[in-house]
């Protein structure tokens, strides 16, 4: 007759110590059911469930590990598991698992107490809690370069998953921290495409603000502009009122413009990353080719989706060539994109901040809201607002000591 024990040994960190416990145990051919380790501040807690046999041997293996525990400094506890719980515990491999991603620029007690309290009234379990941010020097002084982040891996199904995603939102909302919910799956770890918005995006600035400003016509196209992001105005009607009004603007003014585009923070290291990784990358934008292709060069994007500048005797007409890239037509274009290259959606990012970028978000495996208006964070998969766009690796599992670059 078996019986099966979970053997948890803690203490300080040393070279060796897993070896020469599991030495002793393999001295006397025991199996191994599970095994976890983890060390914090140079602090080792390493639990082994192992089944042996009901015996006189069985029973000197055990004092075995104490002695050798015990001359190692460390501290040793071995509890029997009923066979029952033991059935139990195996029978639960198969629930649904999903990770909750916490992000911020410091992260205090408060912010993980309250994301615990909201997953604990959901009925769910937590298993694993991993940082996935580089260490903290205690003397750091840039706040606004800082960055932190906390993985939580989450077993079993939320009683109202909906309601966990608003009080989610709301948290992250009163305590400036940023919260992902993602089903754990294959697919949250085979991304391949990474498709961003422009304007606001990928870029800190709206462009046909920005022409509007070189027009004179900027406080006009700016009022414009804020109806359509806050979805109050259709798209199209929106586009078309401001290009109207940028009528006879000078050819020469697009060159200064996009050479004085802000790149969003993170977006370089994030871009970067993902290229050496594999990953197609991509924009998808409502503004215009000119910018966007000037980013493509700049950054080493494979794919610019946008707006045609129509330019007669080297002055815009304000009417663009083609159709025009709304919400409906930038998810009309990642799923060719993803067709095209054989990519699944489930493995697609879409990245963007206004009411016409729901649609591609909502087609996507992981859509995210960044920096967006609560209407679209309301309504996205996801949401980033404290971080730079690089915090995304975060959430595809990254760690700062995986990255690249």
């Amino acid at each position: 007759m078996n019986e099966v024990v979970l053997i948890t040994v803690s203490g300080p960190d040393q070279q060796g110590l897993t070896a020469a416990i599991t030495d002793i145990l393999a001295s006397a051919g025991l199996k191994i059911l599970d095994i976890g380790q983890s060390v914090i501040h140079d602090n080792l807690s390493l639990g082994m469930m192992v089944q042996l046999p009901k015996t006189e041997s069985a029973s000197s293996v055990l004092k075995d590990v104490l002695y050798k525990a015990y001359e190692l400094g460390m501290s040793v506890k071995f509890k029997p598991v009923e066979e029952n719980s033991y059935q139990h515990w195996v029978e639960q491999q198969g629930k649904d698992r999903h990770i909750v991603t916490v992000l911020a620029r410091v992260l205090t007690a408060e912010h993980l107490a309250r994301v615990t309290d909201i997953v604990a009234q959901q009925g769910l379990n937590i298993d694993d809690i991993t940082r996935l941010s580089g260490r903290v020097p205690l003397a750091q002084t840039d706040q606004e370069a800082s960055k932190a982040c906390v993985e939580f891996s989450i077993r079993g199904t939320a009683k109202d998953e909906l309601a966990m995603r608003a009080e989610f939102l709301n948290a992250a909302s009163e305590l400036d921290m940023d919260i992902a919910f993602q089903k754990d799956d294959v697919f949250r770890r085979n991304r391949r495409l990474v498709a961003f918005d422009m304007d606001s995006t990928l870029i800190e600035a709206e462009v046909i603000d920005e022409l509007a400003a070189e027009a004179g016509v900027g406080e006009q196209v700016a009022e414009i502009t804020e109806l359509a992001m806050q979805g109050q105005l259709d798209f199209k009607e929106s586009f078309r009122r401001r290009m109207a009004l940028l009528n006879g603007l000078e050819e020469s003014v697009l060159e200064k413009i996009a050479e004085r585009l802000p790149i969003t923070e993170g977006a370089e290291r994030l871009i970067r990353n993902l290229k050496d990784l594999g990953y197609k990358t991509a924009i998808l934008s409502g503004g215009f080719n000119y910018f966007g292709e000037f980013l493509q060069r700049k950054l080493g994007i494979d794919y610019v989706y946008a707006n045609e500048l129509e330019i007669v005797d080297g002055k815009v007409t304000g009417n663009v060539s083609g159709i025009v890239v709304d919400g409906q037509r930038k998810a009309e274009l990642l799923q060719q994109i993803a067709d095209q290259d054989g990519i699944r959606l489930e493995q697609v990012i879409a990245v963007g901040d206004g009411a016409n970028d729901l649609p591609m978000l909502g087609i996507a495996g992981l859509g995210i809201a960044f920096r967006a208006k609560p209407i679209v964070k309301e309504s996205a998969k996801q949401s980033l607002s404290t971080l730079g766009l690089d915090g995304i690796l975060y959430l595809l599992g990254f760690r700062d000591r995986d990255a690249l670059h």
